[in-house]
């Protein structure tokens, strides 16, 4: 047998007892893509005549056995995407003959070292994703006939070896997450063949060489997430066959040259998050195959060329955290393609585009934080793919059209800051994937839809900062995924529904600045997960604080400031363990405050203005042993209440059972009695007949 292949089988087995002196003139052995594991064995070494190793694609582990070394005659070694572990055996860079050495995807350790050198035949070399350190030997330079280099996803260190530009037939660079540092070597623009260069995730300093600008045949060239500086260089506008460029994450500063308009080929453009400034070039709208600009976080200004909206095959605009003004291009998915349209944190003025308003094709709008401005009425919304759209703080206006419930893949919709008015439609309570809803900040009145109870998956609901009125739905008990809770700063009365005691997930709730009357709910106590605020100050609540509040050892933040509570603060504060801000001000409390370090070290501000409270806290006055008793008396005469009422229920439970006993037994009885004498009265009648007889 000359060619063993027995890839794709499905086998799961190790090779310790394969017999492999059993197959002296084996030149091929293929059982990659398997799920063979333990150790690779070293008797392989006795197969002498191999040039084709395919080990890859299954679960090996140990290291690599140096006995592949006397393989002689291997041309192709594939050992990539095991569990491999320990250093790559020197005896492996002895292999002459060897034209592909692919060992990527493990765990390997230890160093290249410089006896690479020696492969100048090989023309694929990938050691990527495994923990290898140290430097890129200058060796590396000795490989004359490498075409394709890939070290990324390692540990390594040092300089880019300038002897890589000796490599003149490489067309595949990829340096990529390592922790390499300097500067981009200039001679690098001598590997005329390169398609694609890959050395982003390093940290690599000083500017870009206008030599990259020689690598005519360049496809893809990403050199981002380093600390490169300096401007782009001109020189870039020749790669005429570029399709990808990334140079984000970096401190590249500048304007953006117009040159790059000449990248006819180009689909992807990434610039963001760097020091760029003045205007995006009109030239850019000469890249008729873009599929994706990326420019936000930069110090970019001025208009955003008009001439951008015609460009057909963009699917995602990215122009977010800049200085732009002016208006947005209004052509914008003229295609039929854009997907993501990111435009937030910026001074855009005048309408929402038509163009982005018509767009079925988009999937997230990001336009949050500028002055467009749009009657809402108008707005139908023509988005079946749509999932998250923010068009916070604008100028936005008008009432809410009922036709959101077309966007039915919705799951985060945030309109807050803007001048709606109108109520909120009902319609909204259609969109069942919808997680997050912000409505806050508006002029929004009238009722809140109990619609909105419908929306199973709801995770955060902001309805604050409105004029919305009226009683609190009780049916808001069954958001039962529901976070984070706001209505505060509305016109909102009745009391507050027993059934908020119900959003056993909640972690904030804040009904603050309504005018919600009664006792605060007890259930409330139950929310468990109230891990950051709770907030029902200024209201005009009554009664005495449930203890049962007491339970929240996970609150941060306390207020229940501006109401009519009376009564003493309940002694089962001093569980609430995470409590770092408290306000009970302005109510008519009485009594001491709990003894609890946030209680204790409080501002008298947060006391000021109730009935009779007092502790060591500067400005309130100490509490007299009277004071103490009384609070206690107060808290035990609650106590005994409950004791009693308990205890009276019970007895009520005992009495009633015995009566309802009682009544069977006698009604048994009757029964029985009421059967013998109809007995009786059968037999006499029975009698009479016969007699009668």
């Amino acid at each position: 047998m000359r060619r063993l292949n027995a890839s794709s089988l499905g086998l799961e087995r190790t090779l310790l007892d394969f017999h492999f002196s059993s197959f002296p003139e084996l030149i091929t052995i293929d059982l990659s893509y398997n799920k063979l594991f333990g150790s690779i064995p070293a008797a392989i070494s006795n197969l002498s005549h191999l040039t084709y190793v395919g080990l890859s694609m299954n679960h090996f582990s140990g290291g690599i056995p140096s006995s592949i070394g006397n393989l002689s005659d291997l041309t192709l070694l594939y050992l990539h995407k095991n569990q491999l572990t320990g250093s790559i055996p020197h005896e492996i860079w002895n292999l002459k003959s060897l034209i592909v050495l692919q060992i990527n995807t493990n765990t390997l350790t230890g160093t290249i070292p410089a006896s690479l050198g020696n492969l100048n035949g090989l023309d694929t070399l990938k050691l990527y994703d495994n923990q290898l350190t140290g430097s890129i030997p200058k060796e590396i330079g000795n490989l004359k006939s490498l075409a394709n280099l890939q070290l990324s996803s390692n540990i390594l260190s040092g300089t880019i070896p300038q002897e890589i530009a000796k490599l003149k037939a490489l067309t595949q660079l990829d340096l990529s997450s390592n922790h390499l540092t300097g500067t981009i070597p200039a001679s690098l623009g001598n590997l005329t063949h390169l398609i694609f260069m890959y050395i982003y995730g390093n940290r690599l300093s000083g500017s870009i060489p206008h030599e990259i600008g020689n690598l005519k045949f360049l496809v893809d060239l990403q050199i981002s997430a380093n600390n490169l500086s300096g401007t782009i260089p001109t020189s870039l506008g020749n790669l005429s066959d570029l399709r990808t460029f990334y140079l984000h994450e970096n401190q590249i500063s500048g304007s953006i040259p117009s040159q790059i308009g000449h990248l006819k080929s180009l689909t992807i453009l990434g610039l963001y998050m760097n020091r760029l400034t003045g205007r995006i070039p009109a030239s850019l709208s000469n890249l008729s195959s873009l599929s994706h600009l990326s420019v936000m976080y930069n110090q970019l200004s001025g208009a955003i060329p008009q001439e951008i909206g015609n460009l057909s095959n963009l699917k995602s605009l990215q122009l977010s955290n800049n200085m732009f003004s002016g208006y947005l291009p209004q052509n914008l998915c003229i295609g039929g393609s854009l997907e993501k349209i990111f435009a937030n944190n910026n001074h855009f003025v005048g309408l929402i585009p038509k163009g982005i308003r018509n767009c079925s094709s988009l999937f997230r709008v990001r336009l949050e934080n500028n002055q467009l401005t749009t009657n809402m009425s108008e707005f139908a919304c023509l988005f079946p793919k749509l999932d998250y759209m923010d068009l916070s703080n604008n100028k936005l206006y008008g009432q809410l059209s009922p036709k959101w419930r077309q966007c039915q893949n919705l799951t985060s919709l945030r309109l807050s800051g803007n001048r709606l008015s109108g109520p909120a439609p009902s319609e909204l309570g259609e969109l069942n994937q919808l997680r997050r809803l912000d409505l806050s900040l508006n002029h929004l009145v009238g009722e809140i839809p109990k619609e909105l109870a419908k929306l199973s998956l709801l995770l955060d609901l902001n309805l604050s900062h409105n004029g919305f009125s009226g009683w609190l739905p009780s049916e808001i008990g069954t958001l039962s995924e529901l976070l984070h809770l706001d209505i505060s700063f509305n016109d909102r009365t009745g009391p507050v529904p027993e059934q908020v005691g119900s959003l056993y997930k909640l972690q904030e709730l804040s009904l603050s600045r309504n005018r919600f009357n009664g006792t605060i709910p007890s259930r409330i106590g139950n929310i468990f997960s109230l891990q950051i605020l709770l907030d029902l100050s200024h209201n005009d609540l009554t009664g005495e604080i449930p203890s049962e509040l007491g339970s929240l050892q996970k609150l941060l933040y306390l207020n229940l400031s501006h109401n009519s509570l009376s009564g003493v603060i309940p002694p089962s504060f001093e569980n609430m363990i995470s409590l770092t801000s408290v306000d009970v001000s302005y109510n008519e409390l009485e009594g001491p405050i709990p003894q609890t370090k946030v209680f204790q070290g409080a501002s008298v501000d947060a006391f000021r203005h109730n009935k009779g409270l007092c502790g060591s806290v500067l400005g309130l006055q100490l509490c007299s042993s009277s004071t103490v008793n009384k609070s206690r008396a107060h808290v035990s005469h609650k106590t005994v209440i409950i004791i009693i009422l308990t205890l009276a229920g019970v007895v009520f439970l005992i009495l009633a059972s015995i009566g309802v006993f009682f009544h069977y037994f006698r009604r048994k009885i009757d029964v029985k009695e009421e059967q013998q004498e109809m007995h009786t009265e059968d037999l006499f009648f029975a009698y009479g007949i016969i007699m009668g007889g």
